[in-house]
């Protein structure tokens, strides 16, 4: 009896026992490193991988395997040397980096180069306090049912094709158009903004913001339901106002969303609406609209110059990449994740 009573309790030595395992360098078999093994991953998550299998065949099928045929901005390419294009591309000649030194040398590509910057700056300046300004005032409502309308009238747009929103804008803005005719009624003629070359690419933007405004609103807002209503309360205790409390909860809880879509906005610093332009461009001429998916496209497609506009998507493509990469970095600078952690 007097032995039993001096064991410990099983619960005293297993607590006992556990740091001296420890020490002893016991680990279970499934943690290797600190972690369970790859295989083990491999294992559990065997229904997940089969499921994105599809979607990773498509993205390489797609959008990697492509990629191969930059090959031909470094050759003199002619896609009649045979009907098969590997054919053509094996047997067409390699002539170093003269295409890249004729884009240096073309006025027209400068030209495109300069829109598509100017165009980019305004769209980023007028186009993306839009969504974060909306979605602000939106969260500002009380009644539920508002603010569920007022998301479903802005986000219609985002489902319109492009020829449509031109032309509605075509109707309203045009020279017969409705405004138009408003004003030739009271005596003013030669009215028509599309085809004004010096605001066309304000008239973008204003599209621009018609159309997606309501799809930025919807991610915001998102970001925006998982701030805690305690905050709020706290900063009305501590007698913070309402421009108070947006300014020091509301703007900081959607920092990282505003952080990664703006990274995402300058990677597409030189993608700035090749269907949009496309179908507006005959109006202002090229001088004005001109910009490089429409130049790639008319020098390679229109003109069959495929190598001189391969070489000119693969200077965009790379350019792309380093404004990627420059703007998560600033990114964390300002102690934000981006688009992936350091």
């Amino acid at each position: 009896m007097a032995l039993q009573a001096q064991r410990p309790p099983r619960t005293a030595e297993k607590a006992v026992r556990g740091p001296e395992r420890r020490r002893s360098g016991e680990a279970r078999p499934d943690a290797r490193k600190g972690g369970i093994t790859w295989r083990i991953r491999l294992r559990r998550d065997r229904t997940l991988i089969l499921m994105t299998l599809p979607a990773i065949g498509l993205l390489l099928l797609f959008n990697y395997l492509p990629l191969l045929g930059n090959v031909v901005a470094f050759q003199d390419y002619n896609p009649y040397i045979s009907t098969n294009g590997i054919t053509a591309i094996l047997h067409s000649p390699m002539v170093g980096l003269e295409q890249f030194q004729r884009m240096v040398e073309d006025a027209d590509f400068w030209n495109a180069l300069q829109n598509t910057l100017v165009l980019f700056l305004i769209q980023l300046l007028l186009f993306f306090p839009v969504p974060i300004a909306l979605a602000l005032l939106i969260n500002s409502v009380v009644r539920p049912r508002v603010r569920a309308l007022s998301q479903a009238i802005l986000y219609l747009p985002h489902f319109f094709s492009w020829v449509l929103v031109v032309t509605v804008f075509q109707q309203m803005f045009g020279g017969a158009g409705l405004i138009a005719q408003i004003l030739q009624d009271h005596g003013v003629d030669g009215f028509d903004l599309m085809t004004d070359s010096g605001i066309f690419k304000y008239l973008l933007t204003a599209q621009m913001i018609w159309k997606d405004a309501g799809w930025g609103v919807i991610v915001f807002l998102a970001a925006l339901a998982s701030v805690s209503p305690e905050l709020y309360e706290a900063a009305a205790m501590d007698g913070a106002s309402r421009w108070r409390r947006m300014w020091h909860v509301t703007l900081p809880a959607l920092r990282p969303v505003i952080a990664l879509l703006l990274v995402l906005r300058v990677g597409d610093a030189l993608t700035v609406g090749f269907e949009q332009i496309l179908l507006q461009r005959k109006a202002v001429g090229a001088g004005a609209s001109e910009v490089l998916d429409t130049y790639v496209w008319s020098t390679g497609i229109q003109n069959g110059d495929f190598s001189y506009a391969a070489a000119v998507g693969l200077v965009k493509g790379v350019v792309g990449i380093c404004l990627v990469l420059a703007a998560n970095k600033f990114a964390h600078l300002l102690g934000e994740q981006g688009v992936y952690k350091k």
